[in-house]
């Protein structure tokens, strides 16, 4: 089910794990209750990830108990819709999502059927990190109105939703110019793919030459890749100046228990600090 807004009412918010995102106010609780227990109208478990399902149907079976009737599940893992997005509910202080859905229909993302249509939402709601599923291929009049933003915010903008390489012009590159950046994400799914995603690195060097602030999302596992194949293209974002994360296909309607070789490229390629030491011997 899709979680309502929650209006002027006190809602508790539930998490099945802490990532950088989560929330951090009062109302905000990773797992199952504590000792004391707030005075609220309803409590939210959300789910992100597909992998937390089971876990978060557990949290809402044990909040229940102290909270009957009141507590409600739902998030993107589930089918939530996004229809909209109020800043610090369910993402910390600092993320914003300024558009929904995603016009591509890529057969290992799960946007499309969650969110459908690429829906560019309005009023945008201010934060420096932005978590759009592709923002670029939103109107020109919608990504300008992000950039304004961007540009009254006291940090440095995070593009960690990504930015589609295919869409990653010399433009967008000018564009960006007029903003602070701290980090840009792009991704490099498939092996076919190489090409435009090497062109898009480049242009993002042309921003900054460190491969901290460039980062690219690998797709890797999904139909018959291999744990070489993967690591063979972890290595090409490298050689681009760029620092790779390696993300493990997971499906829509399952959960997938890698064996270690995978999980052992996964550590390898997630952590950015051991890659660049690995890449300075």
């Amino acid at each position: 089910m899709n979680i309502p807004s929650s209006g002027s009412m006190r809602v508790l918010r539930v998490f099945p794990r802490r990532t950088k995102g989560t929330p951090t106010d009062d109302l905000a609780v990773v797992g199952p209750p504590g000792l004391f227990l707030s005075d609220v109208d309803e409590v939210h478990v959300s789910v992100t990830f597909t992998w937390d399902i089971e876990e978060g149907h557990r949290l809402r079976d044990v909040w229940d108990r102290f909270y009957p009737g009141r507590v409600k599940i739902g998030g993107p893992a589930l089918g939530s819709h996004g229809d909209e997005f109020v800043p610090g509910r369910y993402l910390r202080a600092g993320y914003t999502i300024t558009s929904r859905g995603c016009p591509n229909r890529c057969p290992w993302c799960l946007v499309p059927g969650r969110e459908g249509r690429l829906r560019e939402l309005n009023p945008i709601a201010p934060g420096h990190i932005i978590q759009d599923n592709n923002l670029l291929a939103c109107s020109d009049e919608h990504i300008e109105a992000v950039l304004a933003m961007l540009r009254d915010q006291p940090r440095a903008a995070v593009f960690s939703g990504g930015l589609e390489a295919a869409r990653l012009t010399w433009a967008t590159v000018k564009k960006l110019r007029s903003i602070r950046v701290r980090e840009i994400w792009t991704a490099y799914d498939r092996p076919s793919e190489w090409q435009t995603v090497r062109a898009a690195l480049v242009r993002c060097r042309s921003l900054f030459n460190n491969p901290r602030r460039i980062r690219c999302y690998v797709l890797a596992a999904f139909g018959d890749d291999t744990p070489a194949a993967a690591e063979e293209r972890c290595k090409q974002v490298m050689g681009e100046g760029s620092l790779p994360f390696l993300m493990l296909y997971q499906p829509a309607d399952r959960f997938i228990e890698y064996g270690r070789d995978w999980k052992a490229l996964q550590r390898k390629w997630t952590r950015p600090a051991a890659m660049l030491a690995r890449a300075a011997t």
